[in-house]
């Protein structure tokens, strides 16, 4: 889980300049928005290696370690932000417009637990819940400093947003996915 981890902070840490410089860019002119309360983006590390050429790069780097990419790439939790074909059909379009230079930004849910784990025991088909964000997932950017306040009739709520870079293949460009 240590190499993941430090393997997924590097990739965010290459591509935060393009990032910042996309999102500049799409602040600058006409800008186009997609909701949808349900983005099922799958694993990070792998699409954002191969969008960037890094994977035979990285897999000889780990391999002069003794490490396996394949292994490192297990360990990532799935960011399985709902449960549906539409999901991945929002996440396919989010990567579609980075890939096409697009200025689009995705805006969705943050759920605490992506889609439960199904197990049997017994014969018995029981549910548990997916922590996948319980021991960081460093391609989500929590944004503290945009926080809003949510009102409703009988209560206040203190939303923060996260962000998540969405790389384009084969180009300099990076969306985002805002999750509230």
């Amino acid at each position: 889980m240590e190499v993941w981890q430090g393997l997924s902070a590097s990739v965010v840490g290459r591509i935060a300049d393009d990032w910042q410089a996309t999102d500049a860019a799409y602040k600058a002119g006409r800008q186009e928005h997609y909701f949808s309360a349900e983005f099922l983006m799958g694993r990070a590390l792998l699409n954002n290696l191969s969008n960037l050429g890094l994977v035979n790069e990285t897999r000889e780097a780990l391999a002069s370690f003794g490490i396996d990419l394949s292994e490192v790439l297990e360990q990532e939790p799935n960011a399985a932000l709902g449960n549906g074909g539409l999901g991945r059909l929002a996440a396919c379009f989010l990567d579609s417009c980075a890939t096409l230079e697009l200025p689009v930004t995705g805006y969705g849910i943050l759920y605490r637990y992506g889609l439960f784990k199904q197990l049997f025991d017994n014969g018995f088909q029981t549910e548990h819940p997916d922590p996948w964000m319980e021991e960081g997932y460093p391609f989500v950017i929590r944004r503290e400093e945009q926080q809003r306040i949510v009102r409703y009739a009988d209560m206040w709520v203190r939303a923060i947003p996260h962000d998540m870079p969405i790389t384009g293949y084969g180009t300099r460009n990076v969306g985002t996915l805002r999750l509230w």
